[in-house]
């Protein structure tokens, strides 16, 4: 099974020459599947969400006796994590207005933003829970934001390709 390690596996000669006991010709990994590093930064980043959810949960069940008090503090829980949710994208609203580009937003996803956010912001005043209608209100701005974006910054289409001919 040693063989079949990444280590050992993304290895390929410089050039057809190249031996193995030449430090200066011996193989090198592939440089563009060389990312382990990234991959510990995500699974630890993963890792510390899903403690921050078990010590919710742990919270809410364990040291929260009353039932109303948990409901109304789990709402008030996930209002934070829905807004910062909807919050997230604004974080590349710097890089957009510095390069002038809207390339590194998504024109659908913005679409569905706001589609889902208004219409939960309906459900929840059709309630008449501000839990809801608060939390997802963010969501509606965010995308009236980025459609400003998109409209200030149009997307330029890939000039590396030629349009057909029809």
């Amino acid at each position: 099974m040693r063989g079949l390690h990444p280590r050992h596996v993304l290895r390929r000669p410089l050039r057809p020459q190249a031996h193995a006991n030449d430090p200066e010709c011996g193989q090198r990994p592939v440089p563009a599947l060389s990312h382990h590093g990234s991959q510990r930064v995500v699974l630890l980043q993963t890792a510390t969400l899903l403690g921050v959810l078990l010590l919710g949960y742990g919270y809410f069940w364990l040291l929260v006796p009353d039932p109303e008090g948990r409901l109304q503090q789990l709402g008030l829980f996930c209002s934070v994590f829905t807004i910062s949710m909807y919050l997230s994208p604004l974080a590349d609203l710097a890089k957009v207005i510095q390069t002038k580009s809207t390339q590194c937003l998504s024109y659908p996803l913005t679409i569905a933003t706001l589609l889902t956010s208004a219409s939960w912001c309906l459900y929840g005043f059709q309630l008449r829970d501000p839990y809801i209608m608060v939390s997802n209100f963010p969501g509606i701005v965010t995308s009236f934001i980025r459609f400003w974006l998109f409209w200030k910054y149009p997307q330029e289409q890939d000039r590396n390709y030629r349009l057909l001919q029809t």
